[in-house]
């Protein structure tokens, strides 16, 4: 049986002032062969924040008391 590993995520958290120092079961895992060690950083924020600014900026001023004689409200 052939097995080959093809990717090997570890997910790091350093606090201030802290180095990075890759776990040993990291650097034993590699053997000889051609690797590509990628280091991202982790968005914790969120891309876009919901607003409703689309719907307050189409309200017009001639749209004041327009739905002020709705029964269903």
């Amino acid at each position: 049986m052939k097995s080959e590993l093809i990717k090997l995520t570890y997910q790091v958290q350093l606090q201030a002032g802290e180095k990075l120092n890759l776990p040993a079961s990291l650097v034993e895992s590699l053997g000889a062969g051609d690797w590509i060690i990628t280091i991202e950083k982790i968005n914790t924020m969120p891309e876009t924040i919901r607003n409703h600014d689309a719907f307050l900026n189409s309200y017009a001023p001639e749209d004041e008391g327009l739905y002020d004689d709705y029964p269903g409200g």
